[in-house]
């Protein structure tokens, strides 16, 4: 079987990345560098590896060798591997808000890094994308990063390379130079024509291909193997508990956790795999984070579509946009396994994201800072400890959606459980409901195994 048709995304990577291909080397076609994955040798995979489920092409093993390649940062320290941890879900293998990089390798970024699993079927951006629950109105969706500015792995992957803050190369040419340098060049040769590094440009293009390449060929990006995915086949070990059977109740239900609403469990394209996410950007006001040392430069304000890292949106103070306090949705598929919760990190654990979602309305006080309030030396036996702000206040103003500015707050969504209800209010869930619901999130964490992956306690009955 040839490799486009085994893996027919690799010949539309090849039409992507080959068009940002310098011009001092004529670039091979889309036909010929399709030609040269299919025939070159495969490159061995490194022993201190897992080896791969089926056999990948070449460019698939060189992009395996260049995701753990540390030498290719600035400081030596960094590889893809290092934020994106094969051992975390490809996510974070730490609680950072947002993780360290650049030439000293001491650099903070300004997001929280997403998990690279489960990326496959993300559609290109648009601003208005037929939302894939068949109810909402088309909206802002699809792309890769929280704002979804660029359309592809292979130009994501372009993003971290150049980042002065995360491997801090300063171009093209000294990517390159350190695959030229590297023990898996020959294969880098191998797999893309023995040109392939002559021209700075064009042999990034590759490099961003063979990263693709991998992450769309290795199983391990989308094993597809949590308890949900063997309840879903009716294989033996998917039988849910009782409280993980009503929390997916409550995840369905538009009246009460509504998260289908966002990260809808539809199929992927070939019909028979759910994503828990519709790939849509919603503005949900989530509380800056002084953690990220941009958030301490007053007029510095992350804004999502409309900037400042995205540009074709960009925001005019005052000036309404549409755009602004938008994120991209995504996957909830290990998200118990996470650390470190939306685009800014402010959020440590699973069950504090669930309750902000329950009480960001109801309890705005343990999200936001209190302006003007008194401290209580000592908070009341009912205060919740469960938020950003284990501070009770007498008076004061809460600073509700303090990392948006007020002429764009009117861009919160308000679908429920982020209804915009009146404070003090009944909340959207229970705290039976709420734990449920956890229950539930926990089955969506791969590589369970029956009778040796254990429901937490609360999760049995």
């Amino acid at each position: 079987m040839k490799s486009c048709e085994r893996y027919p995304w690799l010949l539309s990577a090849v039409v992507v990345l080959t068009a940002c291909e310098g011009t001092s080397n004529p670039a091979p076609t889309a036909v010929a560098l399709q030609a040269d994955l299919v025939h070159a040798e495969a490159a061995p995979a490194s022993a201190a590896r897992r080896a791969p489920v089926f056999k990948m092409s070449a460019a698939a093993n060189v992009g395996r060798e260049l995701f753990f390649d540390k030498s290719l940062s600035a400081s030596g320290k960094q590889a893809c591997a290092t934020c994106h941890d094969p051992g975390h879900a490809y996510g974070p293998p730490n609680g950072l808000a947002v993780q360290v990089g650049g030439p000293s390798g001491k650099a903070l970024g300004t997001r929280a890094v997403p998990s690279l699993r489960y990326t496959e079927y993300t559609p290109a951006y648009a601003d208005l994308l037929d939302n894939s629950d068949g109810i909402a109105e088309p909206a802002p969706g699809g792309g890769y990063t929280w704002d979804g500015r660029v359309d592809s792995l292979g130009e994501q992957a372009k993003i971290p390379l150049l980042s002065a803050v995360e491997m801090a190369n300063k171009s093209a040419a000294e990517v390159v130079a350190k695959v030229r340098a590297a023990a898996y060049a020959p294969a880098f040769l191998a797999a893309f024509g023995p040109r392939a590094l002559d021209d700075a440009d064009a042999a990034l293009a590759k490099v961003q291909l063979a990263l693709q390449s991998f992450q769309t060929e290795d199983a391990s990006f989308h094993p597809y193997n949590s308890k949900f995915d063997r309840h879903e086949a009716k294989l033996v070990g998917g039988t849910f508990t009782n409280a993980e059977e009503r929390g997916f109740q409550i995840f369905n239900d538009p009246e009460i956790g509504n998260c289908t609403s966002c990260h809808f469990p539809n199929p992927g394209v070939d019909g028979s795999r759910s994503m828990f996410t519709d790939f849509s950007f919603e503005a949900i006001g989530v509380p800056r984070n002084p953690e990220i040392p941009a958030n301490r430069e007053r007029g510095y304000v992350d804004m999502g579509i409309c900037g400042p890292v995205r540009k074709d949106h960009a925001y005019v103070p005052g000036r309404p946009n549409q755009f602004c306090g938008m994120f991209k949705t995504p996957t909830l598929r290990n998200v118990a396994t996470r650390h470190s919760f939306f685009h800014n990190g402010v959020i440590h654990s699973l069950e504090q994201a669930v309750r902000f979602y329950n009480t960001r309305d109801t309890r705005p006080e343990l999200w936001y800072p209190t302006i003007g309030g008194t401290a209580k030396a000592k908070p009341d036996a009912d205060f919740p400890r469960y938020g950003l702000v284990t501070t009770q206040y007498v008076g004061g103003v809460v600073q509700k959606f303090d990392d948006l500015p007020a002429l764009l707050q009117g861009n919160i969504d308000r679908q429920k459980p982020l209804d915009g209800r009146a404070v003090a209010s009944a909340e959207p869930m229970t705290e039976d409901q709420l734990d449920d619901l956890l229950c539930f999130l926990e089955t969506l964490t791969d590589d369970y195994e029956p009778g040796k992956t254990a429901s937490a306690p609360r999760c049995q009955n």
